[in-house]
């Protein structure tokens, strides 16, 4: 069966499409999908896969700001991604995946998402590594404020392009590593000893 991948813009998806992503985002998560989740999703880039039978599959990007090591990094955050159930175990998951994560090499400093048990192995065999630091938030009320409800399920994918200034250690076990010694010739990294620090928003925050 022939798929159709197209990437668009929020303003450019009419009302009858962002209803059908809706429709599918709520199947998917079994009911368990906010209208604060839903807007999380708003506002960035959408991956649209459809088959012969409808919309298979969805999943979006979004900008968001990370503060990590006195800097607030430019970060494509990845919201609602969701495959229509008999569509499956067919590798639209993955080909949503590497669209998103085009984006995110292209245009952020850093790929950032949060997932589940069920859901991180789609994101930890593409390279995405979960957080082992502290997860954090700036508070509109208290500043910045522990999440440790949210430590264990964020997961970050550094940007490789040598232009950006983030970029993953250079560690045979491709692990989030520590960064090198500032006298090696190699950029900063992330380092888990720093807390990650997400901007605030309703809803869940990660």
């Amino acid at each position: 069966m022939t798929v159709r991948l197209r990437l668009a813009h929020t303003a450019d998806l009419d009302p009858a499409e962002l209803a059908e992503i809706r429709a599918l985002l709520d199947v998917a998560f079994g009911g368990d999908f906010s209208d604060e989740d839903w807007d999380h999703g708003l506002g960035g880039l959408h991956v649209l896969i459809r088959d012969g039978f409808g919309l298979a599959a969805h999943g979006s990007v979004v900008m968001r700001r990370l503060r990590h090591a006195g800097r607030w990094l430019r970060t494509g955050y990845v919201e609602a991604v969701a495959v229509r159930a008999d569509a499956r175990r067919t590798g639209l998951g993955g080909r949503v995946m590497a669209e998103l994560e085009r984006v995110i090499e292209r245009a952020y400093d850093l790929g950032a998402l949060s997932a589940g048990a069920a859901g991180a192995p789609l994101y930890t065999a593409r390279g995405w590594r979960r957080w082992e630091g502290r997860v954090c938030a700036l508070s509109p009320k208290d500043g910045i404020v522990r999440l440790p409800e949210e430590e264990g399920s964020l997961y970050v994918r550094p940007c490789p392009d040598p232009a950006d200034e983030v970029r993953p250690c250079p560690d045979p076990a491709d692990e989030v590593r520590p960064c090198p010694d500032p006298a090696d010739n190699v950029r900063p990294c992330l380092d888990p000893a720093d807390a990650l620090v997400l901007d605030w928003r309703d809803g869940d925050v990660a």
